[in-house]
């Protein structure tokens, strides 16, 4: 399916980061056998992952040559939340990791925190903007790795997700590995039940069902965000991205979105962002009216019911 939406080429992006003194590949995160719990910023009074514990770094001895993962993580005033997303993507452990930060010009203390951390981050930049989409664009145009993520600064990876997803990619070859996110209600402190998600088929994409913080893709079937769109823009992403490719679940909780007012997804103040995104992501340009949204509405409810029935 061809589309007429305005999608930016990373090799100019890229070409703009080499123009001003970027040396391109990124360098890779410093690791360490022992794992880098001790070497990393100490952090007092607070317990558990991923703060004072961290992956078992003597797990990857199985293999000498890891293929190289990019995470990318767009982050913009996040203060309350970056120094856990990057302590999760970086006690993983992961021996073959390329770690990219790009913060929109942050005024709230964020780049302070980022600064603690560049020892072992490959690439990070606090500029003003266009947007998120701008931002993980620009990230993705600076990656190299064999395999892609990105996570939002106030999101991150539960241990041992990077193991189990690049295990998965190995072992099975698909192009889109997935899983489960756990949702953290921030001002209550407490996790929601696990939203178990069915494995995704192409017929039901147009479901906003996928949980971005637990998506992995191999680079080979990359493409650019929309940067118009404010909120929708994974949605849309994998309506591009995944048809037609072998996509593989893993049926485990593999990070944890924080549930807190200023998320997108909670701030009332994004509904008519959300409904423009919706309506440029329907426009005959883009993706179009799901002509059959009603049967794709019944068959749905008929997986679920089976699934549930035999707990698939």
């Amino acid at each position: 399916m061809s589309f007429n939406i305005d999608l930016p080429d990373l090799d100019n992006y890229r070409n703009a980061f080499i123009a001003n003194g970027v040396t391109y590949p990124l360098k890779t995160v410093e690791s360490k056998k022992a794992g880098l719990l001790g070497a990393l910023p100490a952090v007092n009074n607070k317990n558990g992952w991923p703060w004072d514990e961290e992956f078992d770094p003597s797990l990857y001895i199985s293999k000498d040559n890891w293929p190289k993962l990019t995470i990318v993580v767009p982050s913009y005033n996040q203060t309350s939340f970056l120094e856990q997303t990057i302590r999760a993507i970086l006690l993983q452990n992961y021996p073959n990791l390329e770690l990219i930060i790009i913060d929109g010009g942050s005024n709230d203390g964020s780049v302070e925190i980022i600064k603690r951390y560049e020892k072992w981050i490959s690439f990070w930049q606090s500029k003003t903007d266009r947007g998120q989409g701008h931002a993980i664009n620009l990230g993705f145009s600076l990656a190299s790795g064999s395999y892609y993520a990105w996570i939002n600064s106030d999101d991150y990876y539960l241990k041992g997700t990077f193991f189990k997803i690049i295990e998965r990619f190995i072992n099975k070859s698909p192009a889109f590995v997935y899983g489960y996110v756990l949702d953290f209600v921030v001002k209550d402190l407490r996790f929601n039940p696990l939203n178990r998600l069915l494995p995704v088929k192409d017929y039901f994409l147009r479901l906003p069902t996928l949980a971005q913080p637990a998506c992995f893709w191999s680079a080979t079937i990359h493409q650019p965000i929309w940067e118009e769109l404010n909120c929708s823009l994974d949605y849309e992403l994998w309506l591009r991205l995944i048809i037609g490719v072998k996509k593989n679940i893993i049926k485990e909780a593999l990070a944890v979105a924080n549930i807190h007012a200023d998320a997108k997804t909670s701030d009332l103040k994004m509904k008519a962002k959300w409904d423009e995104d919706h309506k440029l992501i329907c426009s005959p340009d883009a993706h179009g009216n799901v002509n059959n949204w009603n049967t794709v509405i019944l068959l749905h409810r008929i997986r679920l019911k089976i699934h549930r029935l035999f707990r698939l």
